[in-house]
C-alpha cells in the first residue's frame, strides 16, 4: 500500500473537491447553491497545492536547536505554498462576501435566487 501515503490522498480528496465544486457550479440553478459549489472548488484547490508541496521527510522552516543551521536546503520545506494557500483563503472568503452580497440584492430586487430570472443580463 505504498501508494497509500498522505500526500496522495490529500491529492485525491483535493481534486474531487474540485470537480465536485465544477459540477455543482455548471449544473445548479440557485445562486446560492452556486456559491457554495465555488467555495468547495476553492477548498479543493488550496488541498492540492498543499498536497503538492509536501516532502516526506522535511520539517518546517524553523531553525532551533532540533534542526540546527547546516544544509537547510535539505530539511525543510518550501513555506511560500503554504504562504499563498494562507493567502487565496483569505481572499477566498472576501469573495464569498462579496457573491452573497451580490445574491442578497439580486433576491431584494426579484424576490427570486433562480439563475433563470436574470436573463436580461445575457448577450
Amino acid at each position: 500500500m505504498e501508494y497509500l501515503t498522505l500526500q496522495n490522498i490529500g491529492l485525491v480528496t483535493g481534486f474531487l473537491l474540485i470537480l465536485i465544486g465544477l459540477y455543482g457550479a455548471l449544473t445548479q440553478k440557485n445562486i446560492l447553491r452556486i456559491i457554495v459549489a465555488f467555495t468547495i472548488f476553492d477548498a479543493g484547490l488550496n488541498l492540492v497545492i498543499v498536497a503538492l508541496s509536501y516532502i516526506k521527510g522535511r520539517v518546517a522552516p524553523i531553525i532551533d536547536q532540533t534542526t540546527g543551521i547546516t544544509n537547510l536546503s535539505e530539511k525543510f520545506v518550501d513555506p511560500v505554498p503554504q504562504a499563498l494557500v494562507l493567502t487565496s483563503i483569505v481572499i477566498g472568503v472576501g469573495v464569498t462576501g462579496v457573491m452573497l452580497t451580490f445574491a442578497l440584492r439580486m433576491f431584494k430586487t426579484r424576490q427570486s435566487l433562480d439563475i433563470n430570472d436574470f436573463k436580461e443580463t445575457k448577450w
